[in-house]
């Protein structure tokens, strides 16, 4: 439905109830909490005089688990956090991590990677570098990325993680996606 002419108010003039429908009611269910079908939704334009209804999600796994491998990848326990959203042609992503190497001055990297109607390696430019400075210190961190070339449909967001060297251990880790 689409929004109709509004009607010009004339003294002592009645409306009829299709004049008012079409003028008042119609009007009002074209506007975003008419549109609303959950709570925690967000409206995001996706052209002139158009929107659409998003979901804010997120994944947090607090089990820990390592990783060796110096290009990016699942941890020893598996994937994730993984978050699966229908996105327009942008999402902004926030990847979350507790993190130590048992090997003095070695980096540690988290990144999202997606797949689905897109597909984007994990990448050390859209990533969180840490370096703890201490064997098996911990650091917490968290990054926000904000992708613009998606294309838009289901796209699913996964964490994955590398090391320059040593052993990662991360825990904590957490993936909340806003789909614009």
């Amino acid at each position: 439905m689409a929004w109709t002419t509004p009607l010009t108010a004339v003294s002592n003039a009645t409306l009829t109830a299709a004049q008012w429908n079409a003028s008042v009611r119609d009007n009002l269910l074209e506007t975003a909490p008419a549109k609303a079908t959950a709570a925690g939704r967000i409206f995001v334009s996706t052209g002139a005089n158009a929107l659409a209804e998003r979901v804010i999600d997120s994944t947090v796994t607090s089990s820990s688990s390592t990783t060796t491998s110096t290009s990016y990848g699942s941890l020893v326990a598996g994937a994730g956090p993984v978050v699966t959203a229908t996105t327009g042609t942008r999402a902004l992503v926030f990847a979350s991590a507790t993190v130590s190497n048992g090997t003095l001055g070695q980096k540690s990297w988290i990144a999202p990677a997606v797949s689905g109607a897109s597909t984007i390696a994990a990448a050390d430019t859209d990533s969180m570098e840490f370096q703890v400075y201490g064997s098996n210190a911990e650091f917490r961190g968290s990054a926000a990325i904000l992708y613009k070339t998606l294309t838009g449909g289901s796209n699913t967001f996964t964490l994955q993680y590398r090391v320059s060297g040593g052993t990662a251990t991360f825990f904590d880790r957490a993936i909340t996606v806003i789909a614009l």
